[in-house]
């Protein structure tokens, strides 16, 4: 992203909590590249997951401000509470799983008023009136496709999602996005682990978790949603 040199004096706090995020910064004067501004990389280079326990207004980052960035920018971002995540590209197993999944929802949805759709396809979920958060599921049924805009932007609540998990997403997938899911409305969430081979899929009512159940090996996934749509392990996994 490049930002002339007024711009940054004038907004400095809001470009700083974009270069922590992982955006590359350069400040330009009179039209030529002059500085660069970046994230200082933890030590043990590893991916920050988790959220402050408590962050002033300050450090916040607003729907307005993300909005701003992705406007300006090439990666992809999720905004959680305040906090931004900066999406890094998915691995081959990942990838594999999703696809897998996908084609099985496909079938399974065909002729149905439900949509499956995979990422990066931008959800927006408020949490209260000054904490509105955007993800982008791994896959998302939608039932409610007069939610889409005329630009197709969705603004309802999915019906079920799916977060495949990978080593730098697991802490966010696990904690962040399950409170999110669970508080705007989601009725089903789908939490696969390649690792282990398991899909855990947890069922929610009125802000809490009605229920859960962790699949493994053999099992079929059954989905509570959606009596009927079922997915075996051993292919879902199976090379």
């Amino acid at each position: 992203m490049r930002v002339p040199s007024t711009e940054l004096q004038n907004n400095f706090g809001r470009y700083l909590k974009f270069a922590e995020a992982g955006e590359e910064i350069i400040v330009t004067k009179n039209g030529r590249d002059a500085a660069r501004l970046v994230r200082i990389e933890p030590s043990d280079s590893m991916v920050r997951e988790t959220a402050y326990p408590y962050r002033s207004k300050s450090e916040w980052v607003t729907y307005e401000e993300y909005l701003a960035l992705v406007e300006q920018s090439e990666q992809r971002y999720e905004l959680i509470d305040g906090l931004l995540y900066n999406l890094a590209s998915p691995s081959y197993a990942h990838q594999k799983v999703v696809s897998e999944l996908l084609v099985r929802f496909n079938h399974w949805f065909k002729g149905k008023p439900c949509t499956p759709l995979t990422s990066p396809f931008d959800v927006t979920l408020k949490k209260a009136e000054d904490n509105i958060c955007v993800v982008q599921p791994d896959i998302l049924v939608i039932c409610d496709r007069e939610n889409i805009d005329a630009q197709g932007k969705y603004h309802g609540v999915p019906a079920l999602v799916v977060e495949v998990l990978s080593p730098s997403t697991s802490g966010k997938d696990l904690t962040k996005k399950t409170e999110l899911y669970m508080v705007c409305g989601v009725r089903e969430y789908w939490v696969v682990d390649p690792g282990k081979q398991t899909v855990t899929v947890f069922v929610f009512d009125q802000g809490g978790i009605a229920d859960y159940s962790v699949f493994r090996k053999d099992d079929e996934v059954r989905s509570a949603a959606f009596d009927g749509l079922r997915v075996a392990l051993a292919e879902l996994f199976g090379e």
